[in-house]
């Protein structure tokens, strides 16, 4: 039973560590969203795009630094890679959303734009943290416990403990 309350607090911590990064994210994302909307003349999902690309490499660096810093490290090209291609899909995910109900539902005041790009950001986080966790910020294997016994001639012998 430990080892499953264990892995369950493992799991709740990551969570956590997961959702400040998000959430700071977040924060990232619906400014940048709001400030391009100010300043430019950018129509809604252009802008949104632009502010999840900047969330994107906001999140990343909170991820591979605090959420997921005692991962595996060895493949960084390959991770970033990874990185990049299920961020693109979360992407899509979110703005996709607000897409939809900008241009399928007309849906495009202030209030509304950032009620659904916050929306799209809920649904594309529930992947992204799937796909990180999984495929990109992946666990280093746990090590076989290693008994060691002396023998009867005085030798040393190492075995593996299931």
């Amino acid at each position: 039973m430990e080892r499953g309350s264990s892995g369950l607090r493992r799991l709740f911590r990551e969570a956590a560590k997961f959702g400040a990064v998000g959430g700071a994210g977040v924060l990232v994302n619906l400014g940048v969203f709001n400030l391009v909307r100010q300043v430019t003349d950018l129509q809604v999902v252009r802008a949104s795009v632009i502010a999840t690309i900047v969330a994107i490499v906001f999140n990343y660096v909170g991820f591979r630094y605090f959420t997921y810093r005692d991962r595996d490290k060895s493949g960084r090209t390959r991770e970033m890679s990874l990185f990049l291609l299920y961020s693109a899909i979360g992407l899509v995910i979110e703005n996709g959303v607000l897409y939809t109900a900008t241009y399928g539902f007309g849906w495009d005041s202030p209030l509304q734009s950032n009620v659904f790009k916050f929306l799209g950001i809920g649904v594309a986080t529930l992947f992204r943290f799937w796909s990180y966790r999984t495929w990109v910020f992946r666990a280093i294997p746990a090590r076989e416990p290693v008994a060691r016994s002396a023998s009867s001639d005085g030798s040393r012998r190492t075995q593996r403990v299931p």
